[in-house]
């Protein structure tokens, strides 16, 4: 694979970007990957394992000489991170991101780019439960989107730059608008993980007078919801936070639909619990036809081995 960057700055040492450093390096993308992380702690474990070339202590130095920079912060630290970054950017950069939702993402670093630098936002549609600069691998974004927003404008060729740099981590390449990315993430991702989070909060509530049988049986289906609601807090509070009329809309829309699952359980209407089963199987189907899951049993898993 071609270098494509002579030096990339990831800003934010968790999952994301320690994936990123792994896949780059694999590549063989960029000359030199360099890092910052708010927390002395990250930044000490990713010096220990080597995760980038160099590691700053603070965002500005890190920056400093770099041809692309990844912003990986919550959404909610974005501003004040490109406050601080604006001021030492190289002309002819690129400033990109990883965040779960755009148009607040833009609002807030757009405004602190300088002329002569390329802001084109970004987001790879991929992750674990797990966080942390140990939590990375090479194989993460394979085979999984990553939709490129580009603003009005945005030059062509630093937007086909960045896609190439996606590609050769094994990820495909969509591009949208800021409004149109958040609504689809709202259904395929933020409302989802809002109502693990609530399932599993109701869960908590009664495992306590089942004496923990809601965490033993867990694989009859909830085991799932915990997976997604073990995602990072921070990460999620401020995705709720910054793509809140998308996700109110279609948290609206599920509430209808639930409500008629209601009335149809109440009545016993069966068929029309058998025609709504039936149509949402078939969107199962697409999503393993689209190579975005396995029809493995147990959810695409491996079994779990007995010690």
């Amino acid at each position: 694979m071609t270098q494509i960057y002579d030096r990339v700055a990831l800003i934010g040492l968790g999952l994301i970007a320690s994936s990123m450093s792994h896949a780059m390096r694999r590549a063989g993308l960029a000359g030199e990957i360099v890092g910052y992380a708010k927390s002395s702690e990250t930044r000490q474990t990713a010096r220990e394992i080597g995760l980038c070339d160099v590691v700053y202590d603070t965002a500005a130095e890190a920056v400093e000489g770099a041809d692309l920079v990844v912003l990986c912060v919550p959404v909610g630290a974005m501003d004040a991170v490109a406050a601080e970054i604006g001021p030492v950017l190289m002309a002819g950069a690129t400033v990109s991101d990883v965040g779960s939702v755009k148009r607040a993402v833009v609002e807030a670093v757009a405004p602190h780019i300088p002329e002569g630098v390329h802001f084109i936002p970004a987001h790879p549609l991929a992750g674990t439960e797990h966080s942390g600069p140990r939590s990375g691998f090479a194989e993460l974004f394979e085979n999984r989107y990553c939709i490129i927003v580009p603003p009005e404008g945005a030059d062509r060729t630093a937007v086909d730059r960045l896609a190439a740099l996606w590609r050769g981590m094994g990820a495909l390449i969509e591009e949208m608008d800021a409004e149109h990315h958040d609504l689809v993430l709202a259904v395929t991702s933020h409302t989802p993980h809002l109502i693990a989070y609530t399932m599993v909060g109701v869960a908590d509530d009664l495992s306590r007078v089942t004496d923990s049988e809601v965490i033993k049986f867990s694989a009859a289906g909830f085991r799932d919801f915990t997976r997604i609601a073990a995602s990072d807090p921070v990460m999620w509070r401020d995705v709720f936070l910054n793509n809140k009329e998308a996700t109110l809309e279609i948290l609206g829309r599920f509430t209808e639909e639930l409500f008629a699952l209601q009335r149809a359980i109440r009545q016993g209407d069966g068929d029309h619990l058998h025609a709504y089963f039936t149509r949402t199987r078939s969107i199962r189907r697409g999503i393993i036809e689209a190579g975005q899951d396995t029809d493995a049993p147990n959810f695409g898993r491996a079994s779990v081995k007995k010690q």
